[in-house]
């Protein structure tokens, strides 16, 4: 997508209400799987541009998908990309794929003052609070509590199908607890 197209999209997104939106650099083409860093940094100026001239309030994040298409140098490529983005005007700078603590924290410190979202996608031995004391701002888990709940239906569907034992079935959160947190999330208040 070329830059005027990405700021039309944007245009009719925010026309929408969103709250936020991601401007990614992987072209889903596996040839040439990233945009070249100038088209790339253009895509996310012509978002912020689209976001300045509507006059509202919305969240622009950029993407290096360095890690995701599998970039020889990942780490490097996206601090490249991110600090390109950052000054592009993106208010938040997210690469998907880093796992390390020092890659992290290098990463954080790389797009400073500007907050780094992480992508956690499955149990990289860091809590919240470690995670956040590399100095993340925003953590994402994108499909991990669908593949938790997923993974736990596949096991429980297994051993009735392989053993005939319903043990897949054992310690499962009652139905009032999961009906009182949905209720605790609709009565809290929204800003």
């Amino acid at each position: 997508m070329k830059p005027q197209d990405v700021a039309e999209s944007v245009t009719r997104c925010v026309a929408m209400g969103v709250a936020g939106l991601s401007i990614e650099d992987a072209t889903g083409d596996p040839s040439s799987p990233l945009y070249d860093l100038p088209i790339a940094a253009e895509r996310v100026r012509a978002a912020r541009q689209a976001i300045d001239r509507s006059g509202e309030d919305v969240l622009l994040t950029a993407r290096a998908e360095c890690y995701h298409v599998g970039h020889h140098d990942p780490f490097h490529e996206s601090v490249r990309r991110l600090q390109a983005y950052a000054a592009a005007g993106a208010d938040v700078l997210f690469a998907p794929g880093p796992q390390n603590p020092a890659e992290i924290k290098a990463l954080v410190e790389a797009v400073a003052p500007k907050p780094l979202n992480l992508l956690v996608v499955r149990d990289i031995g860091l809590s919240v609070g470690e995670i956040e004391a590399l100095g993340v701002r925003r953590i994402s888990v994108g499909g991990a509590l669908a593949l938790a709940a997923w993974t736990g239906f596949m096991r429980a569907a297994q051993a009735l199908r392989s053993k005939g034992s319903f043990d897949g079935l054992a310690n499962l959160v009652p139905y009032a607890e999961i009906n009182g947190l949905f209720a605790a999330d609709l009565e809290r208040p929204r800003g």
